[in-house]
């Protein structure tokens, strides 16, 4: 057996890392840093093997401690992910403040009979007409924060979920609600307002705790009612529902429109929406929600209808809400091509299930990392100097907080330890009083 090797880990990342301890076992937990800063660190392919030559152990540790770590190790990938959202809450947004999180789903492609739950799925991503792949489809759960140094919001994905077919789990919408309602219930006191595309709207959606919130794009064949009459006095069963409305191209003809400015997409605009407070008793029941007709250009008609629970938000809310969902294609896109998410080739349940959670968690830490510790304003200026025909960038991009994040930890492989630096205990007990005085 080669002896337990120690990683170097910068204080500020190991500050991170020592979140997650109470999810592992002390070995488990020195595993987790070195594959976790190895994924981090390892510029080519993200194999498990990988993980551990980006961390420089590839000779100290067996390949076989980094395969049981996903296979066999006895932690829980969705107390992973809600620690990487606790974390990222906590770190990136303000105190009290509503949590705004996007969902969507994405194909990991791979190859075998023999991997757990691939399969044939729609891979919108795909080149051609025809929009399939087969592999492991996951539905992503992502932060929607806000950072300084960047005008449009950003996505950090915490949370994964493996669609399954001919179980519970084949059902997208069903995963997402259930990440929904443990988010919530990991952040008592907090708002959680849900925003996803229309294909994550359908009865699953009944009965949602008050505590979270759902905005989607609505189909123009919904079915809406108006809201329920006043009781009658008379016996027997209330009405639960009101008439049916018409359909939305007439209800678009017949509502009043008014100008809302509102900024999406890097854009400040003026546009013209209309609200319609109703049911779509079909999805959410008895709950009230709010319609949005957006309509971009003045004229008859809308461009999109959106939907939401949250009636008390703004129009112009709702719609740069809504907007904002576009963080999280590409933050799946910077999962895929920066980070290397996928691209390990487990096969068996267990690690299947595992790895993805694990590598989402890691692209969590990066993002949080360089917003509270990496930012240096440097970085962009030197990114300018290297690169002189890019002359209107004016922001980090995700590459460059992946560039210095993989240069601060290539870096602490090779600086000797100094006795003032203070140890993962020490760091673990100042990240606990933290808490305790946040709370």
């Amino acid at each position: 057996m080669l002896p337990d090797a120690t990683l170097q880990v910068p204080a500020s990342m190991m500050t991170l890392l020592s979140a997650f301890a109470p999810l592992f076992t002390a070995p488990s937990f020195r595993t987790f840093c070195g594959l976790a800063c190895g994924f981090l660190a390892q510029p080519g392919k993200r194999t498990v093997c990988g993980m551990l030559m980006g961390a420089g152990l590839s000779r100290a540790w067996p390949h076989d401690r980094a395969h049981y770590f996903f296979s066999r190790a006895r932690w829980n990938p969705d107390e992973l992910g809600l620690a990487a959202a606790r974390m990222v809450v906590s770190l990136l947004v303000p105190a009290g403040a509503p949590v705004d999180v996007a969902v969507d789903d994405t194909l990991f492609r791979r190859r075998g009979k023999k991997v757990w739950a691939a399969s044939w799925f729609h891979d919108g991503s795909a080149q051609g007409p025809a929009k399939t792949g087969y592999g492991n489809n996951w539905v992503i759960l992502a932060v929607v924060v806000r950072l300084p140094v960047m005008s449009r919001p950003v996505g950090v994905p915490v949370m994964a979920k493996l669609v399954i077919k001919g179980s519970n789990s084949k059902s997208r919408l069903w995963l997402a609600r259930r990440m929904a309602e443990r988010l919530a219930a990991a952040l008592p006191g907090r708002q959680v307002r849900v925003t996803a595309d229309s294909a994550y709207a359908g009865g699953e959606l009944k009965g949602l705790p008050g505590q979270v919130s759902w905005t989607t794009r609505l189909r123009k064949d919904a079915a809406l009612h108006g809201l329920p009459p006043e009781r009658t006095g008379r016996p027997g069963r209330p009405r639960v529902k009101g008439e049916r409305l018409p359909s939305l191209a007439k209800l678009a003809a017949t509502t009043e429109f008014s100008q809302v400015t509102v900024t999406r997409y890097r854009k400040t605009e003026t546009i013209e929406a209309a609200v319609i407070t109703c049911l779509w008793y079909s999805v959410f029941g008895s709950r009230p929600v709010t319609v949005v007709l957006v309509r971009d250009r003045p004229g008859h008609g809308f461009g999109i209808a959106l939907v939401t629970t949250d009636t008390s938000a703004a129009t112009a809310q709702v719609i740069e809400r809504y907007a904002s969902r576009w963080s999280i294609e590409v933050a799946i896109e910077d999962s895929k091509q920066l980070f290397g998410a996928g691209q390990a080739r487990n096969r068996t349940a267990r690690a299947v299930e595992a790895t993805v959670p694990f590598e989402i968690a890691c692209q969590a830490i990066a993002v949080t990392w360089y917003a509270t510790a990496g930012r240096t304003g440097d970085d962009l200026r030197e990114r300018r100097r290297n690169s002189p025909w890019y002359k209107t960038k004016s922001e980090p991009s995700t590459s460059d907080m992946t560039a210095m994040l993989r240069r601060v930890l290539i870096a602490a492989r090779f600086k000797q330890p100094r006795p003032d630096q203070p140890t993962c205990e020490e760091l673990h007990a100042i990240r606990l009083a933290w808490e305790d005085a946040a709370a």
